[in-house]
């Protein structure tokens, strides 16, 4: 049986006897073959990406440096806590991240939860 083989972009005729396993007995290279046409199908409208509702807060907003899903809250509102206290832990690309507090101050307000999914710069609380 004969197979035309493309590799990096040549074509190339094999020649292939049948037997308990395929052995390459001829490879020489052919004339270029044409790739037949794919129709052409209207694109699908694009869909907008739902965007993270705008929050609102006083204070320090504390920010998701990225991506991730919240796998503990170590604060709640109304608690005290010092300038480098973790407040959160991000699971991203499989390694936990400390999200630490950038200000001394009182929680104001927490916004994500447990197990939440959080995108770059996503405000997670506020100290006030």
């Amino acid at each position: 049986m004969k197979y035309i083989v493309t590799l990096n972009g040549m074509d190339y005729e094999v020649d292939v006897t049948e037997l308990d396993e395929a052995i390459v007995s001829n490879v020489a290279p052919s004339a270029p073959v044409a790739a037949p046409a794919a129709p052409v199908a209207a694109a699908p409208a694009p869909v907008a990406a739902a965007a993270p509702a705008a929050v609102s807060g006083t204070g320090t907003p504390v920010k998701s440096p990225m991506p991730g899903t919240i796998l503990k809250v170590n604060v709640s509102a109304g608690q005290k806590v010092n300038e480098g206290d973790v407040l959160f832990i991000l699971e991203a690309m499989k390694m936990e991240n400390e999200i630490v507090a950038p200000t001394s101050g009182t929680v104001s307000q927490v916004i994500a939860n447990k197990g939440a999914s959080v995108a770059t710069d996503e405000v997670l609380a506020f100290i006030g």
